[in-house]
């Protein structure tokens, strides 16, 4: 409108302006107004901004509209077709229009005024989109980013011809870099000679040599940091594997993004079909380029990325190809990469130069059976292992916590990450259970959607206080609060004797000191990636967790340093973003937070003694919050003393303020379940007994089911004690465990029996308690008193959950039924996720890579035909269940994925009261002023799940699956009121 007004005065020339800057000036505010509200060709802006932008002009200008002095200043009389009178009409008719359209942009504004501004995911527009580029960068550059690192660096040094002072393993990257990057790029220059003969080599060209070099180092460091064989060791075949996948995932990433640049900047000429790239274009691909042109303008990244999905030509790799690539660019990095000691390590010799990494094989025996198998692995050198523990900080971590809220879960792989390969489940390659879900219906799966979605939507921070105190003790060498020590054991000297016995005891303790340094350096590593994560968050506004789920149904974030899953050191340094006033009921529940997470029986009183412990250590408390370290440290003495710290410092501040109730407090407050995998088998079995052992019924104080244990069991001990030696043998035994009896030596057994302990695995469990007291001198002695405490354990388990024990056994049956047809056994959640258990035996398939030869494990899903050669002529079924494991593993499985279900469904209804909530398995968090809430909802929800036929339907499943076989009926269960469990105060607590 403005600019028709302007075109109308320009056709009359008249000049509403009496000078040229400020004309320029006023037509650049009314050029860059968008009347719908916005602003062109820059971000969206408040019209009432705009307003104020024009007031202020017309302020400065009288003259501009009303103020038009005379109609000479107005008119240009050069044109002698135009006369006074008309001019004067048509100013007239120009500053009436121009008054019409004023007051239409001013009621506009005050609408908009009116307006609240546009909130996405709970912040801004503006703000939202500004971080979802930062995501999306995160997501996509980071090995660019590193790559353009190291360039600079050897460019820098080339020009200043100076060496920078960088970090130890900063600088190692650094030299091993331009090597390895160069041994790359003349294998794809190769590649171009032998075209066809290597057949790995149509996958390495998808990827620039500067990123696999990259991508190369920082893998091995990592898994060299954190691998299960050791720190400084990694098996071939895992590294192979790793390097392999995050080459694929880069190539896929760098696939994707070249696609969408293509298409963002299609060449004008369009009408000729032509490209960037010169190639001649369909009228499709020219609609689907403007098409993702127009998604991308407005930031329409997950549509982009489900157009390019459903036309990407990128295929993936397979397993084959990922270690052939993997293999073969350790191969070049172990030939390129060397390592220089210390000059002060020098003599008068030349400097030794050695090779970073060598391959060499270790041998391992199989548990429980007399076998061994030999396997390759990498090694790094022992300077390179030193320095490991202080390399995280340099590494790239792809996968760190995202800055927006994660994709809504659509689909298996339709979810979380908007780049990063993200999968609704946790199949480890199991085939059976990956096609189950993706050909479940999405309707089906919603409830599973909706629970992830709310638990990857709680908004986290760092807190920094405690951040900022662990770094300091880390520092000053650790020690404190748990941490490991940042030094070594000293390696006991070898004795200058010749003495068989003492050098006996050297070699046992030189091994003992080995094993505790190795221990210490693996936790050190663990510890650096833990910090190192939290401090490059530790200035964000706030974060997310996207999780998945395993295959039972449980719940798990992605992200795999960092998170609430963690230890005390990682449930200490994260706080909920959002902050929550504590209001009276807040106050009590953090006082009852801190008393549990002190620990050592308190947080087995009842609530008003738990209230009552914290008061009487108020100034302990607030001596931690202000001197943690210089005063007399109390919150050291409890069981989380990370977590522990971070409430005293809550309720320090709290208790100073004017207002302690309206104190803001970011602090979760856990309510866990009474061992909870025992709940879930007196619910499913309407159990009386069991329900009390449990806390499902009401009491004055929680019950506490390890030491009722315990006292089973020394009445046992006691009553065998009594027996003669010689007609009882384990009489002796009875009288040697009396004193060694308590709740910490059957607390390990207890918390397994739901996951089916066996004599072996309580034996062991117990031998372990046994052995850390230094109850008994002699092994022998150890080893018969662990047989005899794990059989009463077990006999005692057994007469406290009968019930528990005669479904655990139906579930065993039912197990040995179906394997016994070589199935898997099969469920579906209460919220309808499709269970398969994995357990088979897979092929073992040959792999010939640069490297050596590989095994690799991969489930077979083909029958081979009949053998006419062979006297039975069936066929040979390759994937073969695992038929005891199959059986064993059924209960406890069963078990998480109803734990699994009660979670989410307690998620999904915090989420719709409004509450902030994060999950652990059987422990529920949220705000001190919502725990009353959340403890009502967790109750009516286990109820709700348990209210359903849930062995029937089973039972019903397995009848419709295998119509052919009879299956035992279900076991006879009590008359427990499940109602009971709303008014149970310790059921969770």
């Amino acid at each position: 409108m403005w600019r028709n007004i302007f075109g109308r005065a320009t056709l009359r020339k008249i000049k509403p302006f009496s000078d040229s800057t400020s004309a320029a000036h006023f037509r650049g505010i009314f050029s860059s107004i968008d009347l719908a509200g916005g602003v062109r060709n820059r971000l969206p802006t408040n019209p009432v901004n705009e307003l104020g932008r024009l007031t202020s002009v017309l302020h400065n200008h009288p003259f501009a509209f009303r103020g038009l002095a005379t109609a000479a200043q107005t008119i240009d009389s050069t044109d002698p077709e135009d006369d006074s009178s008309s001019g004067s009409d048509e100013v007239n008719e120009l500053m009436s229009a121009m008054e019409k359209e004023t007051e239409r942009v001013r009621k506009k504004a005050r609408l908009a005024a009116k307006q609240p501004m546009k909130v996405v995911a709970g912040m801004g527009a503006q703000k939202y989109y500004s971080l979802k580029q930062r995501q999306v960068k995160l997501e996509t550059e980071e090995w660019e980013k590193a790559a353009k690192e190291c360039q600079e660096i050897i460019e820098d040094m080339c020009e200043q011809k100076l060496a920078p002072n960088l970090p130890y393993v900063k600088s190692l990257f650094l030299g091993w870099f331009e090597p390895l990057r160069d041994a790359i790029q003349a294998d794809l220059d190769g590649f171009k000679v032998k075209k066809g003969k290597i057949p790995y080599a149509s996958y390495m060209e998808q990827l620039p040599a500067d990123m696999m070099a990259v991508i190369t180092m920082h893998k091995m460091m990592g898994l060299l940091m954190t691998n299960a064989e050791g720190v400084g060791v990694v098996k071939v075949v895992n590294a192979a594997t790793q390097i392999g996948e995050a080459i694929e995932q880069e190539a896929r990433i760098n696939s994707f993004m070249k696609k969408a640049k293509k298409k963002k900047n299609v060449v004008d000429d369009e009408s000729e079909g032509v490209d960037g790239s010169g190639e001649i274009d369909t009228k499709e691909t020219l609609k689907l380029k403007k098409q993702i042109n127009t998604l991308l303008k407005k930031h329409k990244v997950r549509q982009v990325r489900g157009i390019v999905k459903a036309h990407d030509s990128f295929k993936s790799w397979g397993q084959e190809a990922q270690v052939k690539v993997g293999a073969r660019l350790i191969q070049l990095l172990m030939e390129t990469a060397y390592i220089q000691p210390p000059a002060e390590q020098f003599d008068d010799g030349p400097p030794e130069i050695r090779p970073a990494f060598k391959q060499s094989s270790r041998t391992v025996t199989i548990e429980n059976k007399k076998l061994s198998r030999k396997y390759g692995c990498i090694e790094c050198d022992p300077l390179i292992r030193k320095g490991l523990d202080k390399s995280a900080r340099h590494m790239v971590i792809p996968y760190l916590p995202m800055l927006i809220p994660p994709q809504n879960w659509t689909g298996y792989d339709q979810g979380a990450h908007f780049f990063l390969p993200s999968y609704i489940m946790r199949t480890h390659g199991a085939k059976q259970q990956r096609v189950a879900i993706k050909r479940t219906p999405k309707a089906q799966l919603e409830p599973v959607f909706q629970a992830l979605d709310t638990l990857g939507n709680t908004k986290w921070r760092i807190n920094k206080k405690v951040l900022s105190l662990v770094d300091r003790i880390w520092a000053n060498g650790g020690r404190v609060g748990g941490l490991v020590d940042r030094d070594d054991v000293p390696i006991p000297e070898e004795p200058d004797s010749e003495d068989q016995e003492e050098i006996k005891q050297w070699k046992w303790k030189m091994k003992e000191a080995n094993k505790e340094n190795s221990e210490r350096h693996s936790q050190r590593c663990d510890v650096e990636l833990k910090l190192e994560v939290a401090r490059k968050m530790k200035d964000e506004e706030g974060f997310y967790f996207p999780h998945n789920v395993d295959f039972r149904g449980r719940a798990y974030p992605m992200h795999p340093y960092l998170n609430h899953l963690g230890s005390d050191l990682c449930r200490g340094i994260l706080e909920f973003c959002e902050g929550k006033p504590l209001g009276e009921s807040g106050l009590r529940w953090l006082k009852i937070h801190i008393a549990n997470l002190y620990g050592g029986g308190v947080d087995k009183f009842a609530y008003k003694d738990r209230v009552a412990f914290t008061e009487s250590h108020l100034e302990d408390i607030f001596d931690s919050s202000d001197r943690p370290l210089e005063g007399k440290r109390w919150w050291l003495n409890a069981e989380d003393p990370f977590q522990c710290l971070a409430a005293c410092m809550n309720l320090s501040e709290a208790l100073r303020s004017p207002f302690p109730e309206a104190a803001i407090s970011h602090i979760p407050i856990h309510q866990d379940g009474s061992c909870n995998g025992l709940q879930h088998y007196a619910a499913l079995g309407r159990d009386q007994i069991g329900a009390a052992a449990v806390n499902l019924f009401t009491g004055e104080k929680p019950a506490d089911v390890y030491a009722d244990i315990a006292a089973r069991v020394l009445n046992i001990m006691r009553q065998d004690a009594e027996e003669d030696p010689e007609t009882f043998p384990n009489a002796t035994y009875a009288k040697l465990m009396l004193d060694q009896v308590d709740r910490k030596l059957v607390k390990q057994t207890v918390m397994t029996s739901v996951y089916g302990v066996t004599y072996s695995g309580a034996r062991d469990q117990i031998k372990k308690r046994l052995k850390e007291r230094g109850a008994f001198a002699d092994d022998s002695q150890n080893f018969h008193a662990s047989c005899y405490a794990a059989r009463v354990t077990l006999k005692a388990l057994e007469e406290m959950f009968e019930a528990a024990r005669a479904i655990m056994s139906w579930f065993g049956e039912c197990a040995k039924i179906i394997a016994s047809q070589n199935k898997a056994v099969c469920w579906t959640t209460p919220l309808g996720l499709p269970v398969v258990q994995p357990y088979r035996k897979n092929e073992r398939h040959l792999v010939k890579t640069t490297l050596q030869v590989l095994t690799l494990q991969r489930e077979t899903e083909k029958v081979t035909q009949p053998n006419l050669n062979r006297r039975v002529g069936f066929g040979l079924h390759l994937h073969k269940v695992m038929a005891r494991k199959q059986m064993t593993a059924f209960a406890p499985n069963f078990v998480h994925s109803l734990d699994g279900s009660h979670m989410m469904m307690t998620a999904v209804a915090c989420n719709k009261a409004g509450l902030s909530f994060a999950g652990v398995h059987d422990s529920f968090w949220t705000h001190a002023c919502d725990v009353e809430l959340m403890n009502n909802i967790l109750r009516e929800k286990f109820v709700e799940l348990y209210d359903k036929p849930i062995l029937e339907n089973l039972l019903e499943s397995f009848q419709k699956s295998f119509p052919g076989l009879t299956f035992p009926p279900l076991p006879e269960r009590g008359d427990f009121d499940l109602r009971e469990v709303i008014r149970s105060p310790y059921f969770f607590n």
